[in-house]
């Protein structure tokens, strides 16, 4: 068996693993210390929340029993992908492909936001009427197969070497509980490792219910692609303890915190044009 073989053996387990045990210390430090007083009863938000999570994975198991590492490992097998046309070192292609590969998700994630169709998936994630650990997993469905046929796309045309999908898969999971953790950093070290990694500060004015400020800081991994496209935006003009968490339009527990409003969300109301798309940001009541 070789090492791209392997890897897809034990991939569910290592990101299984990974994912209890990242949520598990965030969802301590955010009881430890938590950033902001939460507005809704924790209880049924994690209750929702994590039944969105346990849902996507089952559905994403019975469409895609491979996921993106089984894709990896056809590619090669066909010598699918441009790293199998131009090789390179293993390790220059394995650092490549995790950083192209995060570049792919910040702009499935601009896009989301730019195209009425798809905000009315992605808005299922910015619902939510607090920030916590469990807001970095809920996504609708429909958007988790979308986002996994856009990494196999991604996969087949860049051909990647298998542990450099697991590596950015984990990375993908771990950040993300990260910087949607309701936690605090010293501001001194939030400034550093915002060069580095998207930080919770950092990500948390893109939940806010300002459009110029839902329309920032869309990385979920490295924050380089903010700062280079122009949408990197440092701080929430309300400040991080009174900036509103959400969507104005969707203020209701029926569709913010409960699973089958969750679900319904996309099918309900309508999108005109959507604020990304426009230079007037005030007064909007396209949300």
């Amino acid at each position: 068996m070789d090492i791209s073989q392997s890897i897809a053996k034990y991939e569910a387990a290592i990101r299984l693993g990974c994912f209890f045990g990242i949520f598990g210390l965030m969802a301590l430090w955010e009881w430890v210390a938590p950033k902001r007083r939460l507005s809704v009863s924790k209880t049924i938000r994690w209750t929702n929340n994590l039944g969105i999570v346990f849902l996507n994975s089952f559905v994403l198991r019975l469409a895609f029993p491979a996921a993106g590492v089984g894709m990896a490992v056809f590619a090669e097998a066909g010598h699918w992908g441009l790293l199998h046309h131009y090789p390179l070192p293993y390790w220059v292609a394995l650092v490549a492909s995790v950083i192209l590969l995060d570049l792919v998700i910040y702009l499935q994630h601009v896009m989301v936001h730019a195209i009425p169709l798809l905000w009315r998936l992605h808005r299922v994630h910015h619902a939510d009427l607090d920030f916590d650990v469990t807001t970095g997993a809920r996504f609708h469905p429909l958007e988790i197969l979308l986002s996994m046929l856009v990494k196999f796309a991604t996969i087949l045309l860049l051909g990647p070497p298998a542990l450099a999908v697991v590596i950015f898969e984990v990375l993908l999971n771990a950040t993300a509980m990260f910087n949607h953790g309701n936690v605090a950093l010293p501001r001194g070290l939030d400034r550093v490792l915002r060069w580095l990694v998207v930080t919770p500060d950092m990500h948390r004015v893109h939940h806010s219910v300002e459009d110029d400020e839902t329309n920032s800081n869309f990385g979920f991994n490295l924050p380089w692609w903010d700062r280079l496209f122009g949408t990197y935006r440092d701080q929430p003009r309300a400040g991080h303890e009174r900036m509103s968490i959400g969507i104005r339009d969707y203020r209701d527990m029926k569709w913010c915190a409960w699973l089958p409003g969750m679900l319904a969300m996309p099918f309900h109301g309508r999108i005109g044009a959507y604020a990304i798309n426009r230079r007037q940001w005030e007064n909007s009541d396209a949300r």
